[in-house]
Order: C-alpha cells, then structure tokens, then sequence
C-alpha cells in the first residue's frame, strides 16, 4: 500500500511534463490576452481572513457551508484558503486605495484556488483560476467586455463552439420583492426539496436555485423568473449587454435559472459554454455592491473566473511543441567537455538542448536522442573538431547537412523555421 508520505493529498494532481508546459503556455496566452485588453496582474496571498468570504460570498453558499479549507493561525485569527478570486480582489482594491484614484480600474490574476468539494474529471480541491475584475464601470459595455475576454481567452486555446448562458438577477432596488414572490412560491415545495434547500429558504432563497440535485431541479423548473421582476433600469442594462453580445456575432442564450453560486452577484451573470462540455468552462458577473459591504464606497464591478484545468483537458492545440530541438552526442571521451560547452552555447541561443551527462556509447546517446523525441542531432568525434564541421541530421527525415559547429544554432533555426 502507497504510504502517506509517497501520496499525494486527494483533490490534488501533479503536473507533469509536457502538461506542464501547456499549463504555462495557457498562462502565458491569458496574460497576453490581459494585455492587450488593458488588465494588469494582481498578484493575491493564497489565504485571507475567513470573514472575508463568509461576509461577501455568502455564509448560505456551498462554498462557506461546506467547502472553505478555514483553519486558526496561532494568534487565533481565523484565516481561510482563498476558494475564489473576486472577494480578495476587492478587498485588495479598497485597502491600497485604488477606489480613489482615475476609475474604472481593471485587473487580472492567475493562482490556486482551494474548495473542499468532491474531486472529478476537471475540478480539484486545489484548481488553478483564471480571472479578471473591473471595479467603478457601471456601463454594459463593461459586462460585454469581460465575456468577450474569457471568450477571445478560449478562442486562442483553439476552442470553437462556445457560446455564453446570460441571464440578470436583478439589483437592490428589484430583487427584494423578487425574493419574496420566490419564497411564496417555494413554501408549498418544501417537503420535498433537499435539507440544503430548507435550510436556504429562510435565509436566501435564490440560493435553491443553484441546488445540483436532481429532484430539486426538478421541482424548481416553473420558478418564478428573474427576468420578469427586473426593475426599468436593470432590464434594460441587461437588454444593452445582450445586444452588444449578439451585435459582435456571439451566441447568447437566456437562462433564466442561472443564477451562479455566490451572494455578490448582482444584474448580469454568465457562464461561458462549449458544445462538448456540459459544465461551464468560465463563469461570472456583475457585484455592484460588493465592496460596499466591504466598507468601500459604492462601487459598480463585474468580473470573471476561469478553471485553467478544464480549458486545458478540453483545448485542441495545446501551444508549443515541448520537443527539445537538438541532442549533442560524443563519439569519445575527448569530446564530452566540446559537447558541454556547445550545449550551453545553444541553449543560450534559445534552443532546447540534451546530452548525455555519463559516459555511455554512442549508440546509447542515439537511443536516449529517440525517446527524448529531439528535431536534431550531431555527433562530435575527433574529425569535427579538427575541422569544426559536424553534420546535423533532422531526426524525423533522416535528411543529413554539414554546418559549421561555431554557427550550430543559425544553422538549426533555419532548418526548424517558426515554432509557436
């Protein structure tokens, strides 16, 4: 039997290579996506004061109820392991001041997420989120920016077939009278409906709404819409966004039962949607009360998350080729110490390079070339250093070329071309 110290915990997963460095590509793309879109990186703490998402997420929420890794520190202060990015981003945004210089301000931010939750294909206890936020833009035109984002973030991954679930839950002014007209509706339902379901009834019931259970779904399928309770001004924020959606090509369908899971969420929610994933592949929405609670001044915001995971169990390419570009073999021991200098030489020329570290045959560092599934290889022997010529054999033609060994890597990158 595996021992502890040799088992990872569960709901965690290691990233081995070459997922590792399609991780980092994914990365690197949302970042430049980021960029170009006008979203600087903040950089988060892993935990916070527990307070922080029990007050905004919700304490009525799966998240608080069920999932938040809380734990004392040894001052007694209890902290919590972030489960979600948008409440620290808020926070961090009222506490360095940002509310009180040139608005909106927009960030992004990529880092580990932890839920307590039942591990599947796609969804850990440790996940990786992909995010960005928008806090003082009260306009549709910002709620359409942030789904074209996550969407443009996914087109990139080279995913077609998304499309966006958008609905609007309402905001202070409207979605008090729709709470009651729920409840009203729910009461007579209530035996029926799961422990979870009861216990929310009175303390938020829109969040029986977002119940996964199936006879509870079930039950709730004739619910009183949102959308029909919306205030003037929220129908038609919520008219403008479609619109704006539907105006760039972009398939939109109203859900009327999305509500999202978490307290902050106000007007507009969304998920992003593929054809062959039924869970969504990014979530989000608008919060314009949130850092209100917080203790910050009114505040219009929207944002979204995005599961780095499932993009990447789901994305068709998967970035750039992890093949090492060239191995440098030794035909005998006088040319092992040339072949380390010219390997460090062509990696600071940019270019992945192996070679044999022991002293094995030249057959063996051929073999060791093969698995590694190098694009190149030479073999120096005494002829090329006398010369300083070797040959560069491309690996997946056989296709054999002298080069000369000071210009080894121009060499190379001519023959390889482009690579993404």
């Amino acid at each position: 039997m595996t021992g502890v110290l040799t088992a990872r915990p569960r709901g965690t997963t290691d990233i081995l290579p070459p997922r590792s460095e399609q991780w980092r590509t994914l990365e690197e793309r949302f970042r430049e996506v980021c960029r170009i879109w006008g979203y600087p990186e903040i950089i988060l703490p892993l935990f916070e004061h527990a307070e922080l998402f029990q007050r905004t997420v919700g304490e009525a929420t799966d998240i608080v109820e069920k999932e938040l890794y809380s734990f004392p520190d040894r001052g007694g202060r209890l902290l919590a392991l972030r489960p979600e990015g948008t409440a620290p981003a808020a926070r961090a945004y009222l506490e360095n001041g940002l509310h009180k210089g040139p608005q909106p301000v927009k960030l992004s931010y990529v880092g580990p997420m932890f839920r307590y939750e039942r591990p599947q294909a796609g969804r850990y206890r440790q996940h990786t989120q992909l995010g960005i936020e928008v806090f003082g833009a009260a306009e549709p035109a910002a709620d359409a920016e942030v789904i074209l984002v996550a969407v443009e973030v996914l087109r990139r991954e080279g995913l077609e077939g998304l499309s966006v679930r958008l609905n609007s839950i309402g905001c202070a002014g409207c979605r008090p009278a729709y709470r009651e007209t729920l409840r009203h509706w729910l009461h007579p339902l209530l035996p029926g409906l799961c422990a979870d379901c009861r216990s929310r009834y009175g303390r938020n019931p829109l969040r029986t709404l977002d119940c996964k259970i199936e006879r509870c779904r079930q039950a709730l399928g004739q619910a009183p819409r949102t959308l029909d309770a919306l205030c003037d001004e929220c129908r038609e924020h919520f008219q403008e966004v479609q619109g704006r959606l539907e105006g760039l090509g972009l398939p939109v369908t109203i859900h009327p039962d999305l509500v999202r899971g978490l307290d902050y969420y106000t007007r507009t929610v969304f998920e992003v949607m593929h054809d062959d994933l039924e869970p969504s592949l990014c979530g989000g929405g608008r919060y314009d009360g949130l850092v209100e609670v917080l203790g910050g001044p009114p505040t219009p915001a929207v944002g979204f998350g995005m599961g780095l995971e499932r993009v990447l169990d789901l994305a068709k390419t998967q970035g750039r080729s992890t093949r090492p570009d060239l191995f440098l073999a030794a035909a005998d021991e006088e040319a092992r110490p040339r072949v380390f200098a010219l390997a460090v030489e062509a990696r600071r020329a940019g270019l992945a390079t192996h070679f044999d570290f022991g002293g094995r045959s030249l057959k063996a560092q051929m073999k060791a070339a093969s698995r590694l599934g190098v694009r190149f290889s030479v073999v120096l022997g005494q002829r090329e250093l006398e010369t300083g010529v070797a040959v560069l054999k491309n690996m997946d033609s056989g296709a054999e070329s002298e080069a000369p060994i000071a210009g080894l890597a121009g060499a190379i990158g001519e023959q390889r071309g482009p690579t993404s």
